[in-house]
């Protein structure tokens, strides 16, 4: 069976031509299923162009994704849409939740467009916000709660039909230290649930959280390696050639 994610030699290029920019310069990675995994770089550094490219939200330039065995490298937008729906579970920093729906029916929404029926979304949707411990705030709107709830509001919603990927973009960067630390507690259980995530950050203190880390640096992979053997100073550099 091949790697949930496969990604071979992407480009992403803005502007082709005399100014154009390469936010993705020759990227290829491969992301094993159970993994829990950091992409982490500064501004400017193509990471936020590499989540989309991993989240379908976009198509490279040229190059190959491989997603679960698909090629989505290629796909129209709805071909896309359908690929992100059945296949990831988005976590954004600004949390995303509609101000006019409770908790229980922010995390009914997707599920709703993917046609599940009513008993069994409320079923999903009540045992993924007990997951993430806000079974007493099921009929709250986000106005009602803590950052670091509407941020929990959100993982159950990414979670609630168990997608393969969780892919979460800056996930605490709107939170305090406390919520931080229950976010990143989630995400450690998820993936000792056997769930894949994905982490997206530019903070080195979240980033060693996650088991495996990937440094994207001009468009580039400029270190992947496992956590574990960083500690024992065995790191994989990777694109460390001279201009």
């Amino acid at each position: 069976m091949g790697s949930l994610v496969d990604i071979k030699n992407i480009h992403k290029i803005y502007n082709p031509g005399e100014n154009e920019v390469r936010a993705l310069d020759g990227v290829s990675l491969k992301i094993e299923r159970g993994e829990y995994v950091a992409i982490i770089g500064q501004s400017g550094s193509g990471k936020s162009t590499l989540m989309n490219m991993l989240g379908c939200l976009d198509v490279p330039s040229s190059g190959s994704y491989f997603l679960n065995g698909q090629d989505v490298s290629h796909m129209t937008d709805n071909e896309l849409s359908d690929i992100r729906n059945k296949e990831i579970g988005f976590i954004f920093q600004g949390f995303n939740l509609i101000p006019g729906l409770t908790a229980l029916e922010n995390v009914e929404l997707p599920l709703v467009y993917r046609g599940i029926a009513k008993r069994a979304r409320e079923k999903l949707s009540t045992v993924a916000l007990e997951k993430v411990g806000l079974a007493h705030r099921m009929d709250h709107k986000p106005s009602e709660m803590s950052g670091g709830q509407q941020q929990r509001v959100a993982i159950a919603r990414a979670i609630a039909q168990a997608p393969p990927i969780i892919l979460a973009d800056e996930p605490t960067g709107n939170l305090d230290s406390k919520s931080t630390v229950e976010i990143m507690r989630i995400l450690e259980g998820l993936h000792e649930e056997g769930r894949t995530v994905i982490l997206i950050t530019h903070d080195n203190e979240i980033a060693a959280k996650a088991k495996r880390v990937i440094r994207i640096r001009d468009g580039r992979v400029e270190e992947d390696y496992y956590n574990k053997d960083r500690e024992k100073g065995h790191v994989d550099e990777v694109d460390k050639k001279k201009e």
